[in-house]
């Protein structure tokens, strides 16, 4: 009887969590067609200078005020709270504030601030979980397995990635990998997925690419995963310290202050905007110009933690891949002036993971990820050599992921160990394996 319950919440929770990423993905595309574009850059593009400030600001605002009215709810908001409530157990995801946070991230990125989608998803995913525990009164080792299927759904009908969405369960919620936790995620993102294709299409999230490299090449991969652990490291560190800064401010002036900030960016590189989809895109067709690509890589980290920073809700995890892929695109051009190399845009993929695997300390998480994101899995060892030194040399610089930091920030810190998860509670003074 439990198997059964378990198996149905994990279904349920897995259409709901795709069924919202649909309405939210697909609400982002219709409102930014009735502001005249076809996407979001196009349409910062064409809007006269005062309104590229005006509107993330307006957004702001609008998140701000749903801020007040979240800072009313129980509990807490992000990725990381909906981890601590998976591996410890002890907190419960609100779905009142779940939804809430959903609405605020919408109007900020809805308006052109620069922002992740996947992080309201993740949390929804994470929410759906919540309610399936509560209605069919799930105990809590299975409520447990549900919240991570729901984080799985949720990942997965954001970036079209099934195996992606369970390994970054395994990788960075989870921290182990175990057959029981496992079943129910990968149905999970494979429901999700199959939901959201239908839907959307079933194309990868960048289109189907074919990049061809050559063996010696490796050693160039590696140092771009050298090069991309620092540059990971210094956008976290970035992002930690604008918040520390928006901190003086209050709600909910704070976040619209600081879509006006990203305005102001937006005025100078209207590439900016958004997620940074579609200057990927470019990335890996070659066709952005080295100048270009060098004031991206500067403008987009700042743009980035002036958003998130002042307080407006949504993910940093699709920002740090245009970062990557930024990173990726200069690395191959100044090699060019060295060798033959593969074209810009293969070095461009491999530094999106690296770049990814840095901030995240989830090399597997991101090597399949940009194979998933590309339909090309050409890459894989370039990819897995980049990003697995990119994270071991981002974590000897810098202990946190940027998950992880959000835990440190809140008095809770563990480690991953050979012999399991160490969770070491600032607060309390204990030290426990789990």
């Amino acid at each position: 009887m439990r198997s059964l319950k378990l198996a149905f919440a994990v279904a349920i929770v897995a259409v709901v969590a795709a069924a919202f990423a649909i309405a939210f993905r697909g609400s982002l595309t219709e409102v930014v067609r009735w502001l005249g574009g076809s996407d979001i850059v196009s349409m910062v593009a064409a809007a006269p200078l005062w309104e590229r400030v005006l509107l993330p600001a307006l957004g702001g605002l609008g998140a701000g005020l749903v801020g007040l009215w979240i800072a009313r709810q129980r509990g807490a908001s992000g990725v990381g709270y909906v981890i601590e409530a998976i591996v410890l157990g002890r907190a419960r995801i609100p779905l009142v504030r779940s939804m809430l946070q959903a609405i605020a991230s919408w109007l900020a990125i809805a308006t052109g601030n620069s922002l992740g989608r996947e992080g309201p998803l993740i949390q929804f995913g994470a929410a759906a979980g919540e309610g399936a525990r509560r209605w069919l009164r799930l105990d809590d080792a299975a409520a447990r397995l549900v919240l991570a299927a729901g984080v799985a759904a949720g990942f997965a009908s954001a970036y079209n990635a099934p195996i992606a969405a369970t390994l970054f369960v395994l990788e960075v919620v989870t921290g182990v990998v175990a057959l029981e936790a496992m079943v129910p995620v990968l149905i999970a993102s494979v429901i999700a997925t199959m939901a959201t294709r239908f839907a959307m299409g079933s194309e990868p999230l960048y289109g189907l690419r074919a990049f061809t490299w050559q063996p010696l090449e490796l050693f160039a991969f590696a140092g771009l995963g050298l090069v991309a652990a620092p540059v990971g490291v210094a956008f976290l560190r970035l992002l930690g310290y604008v918040e520390i800064f928006w901190r003086k401010l209050p709600m909910p002036i704070r976040p619209a202050i600081g879509g006006a900030v990203c305005g102001v960016f937006l005025c100078a590189l209207p590439a900016v905007a958004g997620n940074g989809f579609e200057e990927v895109s470019a990335l890996l067709d070659g066709r952005l110009a080295i100048a270009g690509i060098m004031y991206l890589i500067v403008a987009k980290p700042f743009a980035t933690s002036a958003s998130v920073g002042s307080g407006n809700p949504g993910g940093v995890f699709t920002p740090t891949l245009l970062i990557g892929a930024c990173l990726g695109a200069l690395y191959a051009a100044g090699l060019a002036h060295l060798f033959d190399t593969s074209s810009i845009g293969t070095y461009a993929l491999v530094g999106l993971a690296a770049a990814l695997a840095a901030t995240t300390h989830a090399p597997l998480t991101a090597a399949i990820l940009a194979c998933e994101l590309s339909g090309d899995f050409q890459l894989v060892l370039p990819l897995l050599v980049a990003c697995a030194i990119a994270a071991g040399v981002a974590r000897t610089l810098y202990i946190d992921s940027v998950y992880t930091a959000e835990l440190t920030r809140r008095g809770l810190r563990w480690r991953l160990t050979l012999d399991g998860r160490r969770v070491i509670d600032s607060q309390l003074n204990t030290t426990d394996v789990v």
